[in-house]
């Protein structure tokens, strides 16, 4: 629903691009920046814990930083699932049991594969925040254009799959049953 909010859309997206243009042409990478305020931070709140000791002032407030038992452990046993889950489906890929994930992932690691070499984390990241806010938005007002294309997009691949199909698949699985018969 963000992109109903115009305002707050165009703000989110101009305040990523100003962002995007100052890492790209400065060469600072978002990793530098966070360790570097995150130095600074810590460097401020050293010398106000000092200073508040010699001037007998009160410390920096901070939040009491503490992680239960209990939250450890249902997060413990969340990516444990996860892992296991990730884990077997590797097995099943790796034992040739599951062939169309097999496939499913060697696409979707070769996509990765390519977009990576095409564009940086950087790049990448903010075209995908400008695809998330825009298309929704350009889908809403130009819905019928789009469905009706797409429909039409949509039956004219099913009608090169039937051509496909009874070109080169049907005389494959012939060729495979009379090979199956001689045998």
């Amino acid at each position: 629903m963000l992109w109903r909010r115009g305002n707050l859309t165009m703000g989110i997206l101009l305040v990523t691009l100003a962002a995007w243009v100052v890492f790209e042409k400065s060469g600072y990478t978002l990793l530098s920046l966070v360790s570097n305020v995150l130095l600074l931070l810590i460097g401020i709140l050293f010398l106000w814990a000092k200073s508040a000791a010699i001037l007998n002032r009160p410390a920096p407030p901070l939040p009491e930083l503490y992680l239960s038992e209990e939250t450890v452990n249902e997060m413990g046993a969340f990516i444990r699932a996860q892992v296991n889950d990730i884990l077997s489906a590797s097995k099943d890929i790796a034992l040739g049991k599951d062939a169309r994930l097999f496939f499913k992932v060697a696409g979707y690691l070769l996509l990765i594969s390519l977009v990576g070499g095409l564009t940086d984390f950087l790049t990448l990241g903010y075209t995908s925040l400008f695809v998330v806010l825009t298309v929704p938005a350009l889908y809403e007002r130009y819905e019928d254009y789009i469905d009706s294309y797409t429909i039409l997009g949509y039956r004219k691949m099913q009608q090169l799959y039937v051509k496909f199909d009874s070109k080169f698949v049907n005389r494959f699985r012939k060729w495979i049953l009379e090979k199956q018969k001689l045998s």
